[in-house]
């Protein structure tokens, strides 16, 4: 079970260690269910939740999801092209 936890976190792959992936959007988003942007510890957490469904990220429709650590649309875009996000 920690194992299986390891590796769902990127500490572990099935051979062992390795360089850190970030999880899929769909384990974030249930992670993080019910938090807001005011919780949100950085805008690559950000931009992974808004990608994932969570609309209110971005309330006032500019591309930048919680502005209170995204500062720029130019940093959203470079994070949806990392995670492969179409937004």
């Amino acid at each position: 079970m920690i194992l299986k936890a390891l590796c769902l976190m990127g500490a572990l792959g099935p051979a062992g260690p390795y360089t850190p992936v970030d999880p899929p959007a769909a384990t974030l988003v249930q992670a993080r269910r019910g938090l807001t942007c005011k919780q949100m510890p950085d805008c690559r957490s950000a931009v992974i939740l808004w990608c994932s469904g969570y609309g209110r990220a971005d309330g006032d429709g500019d591309g930048i999801p919680c502005e209170n650590v995204c500062s720029s649309r130019r940093q959203v875009e470079a994070i949806l092209r990392e995670i492969g996000c179409d937004k």
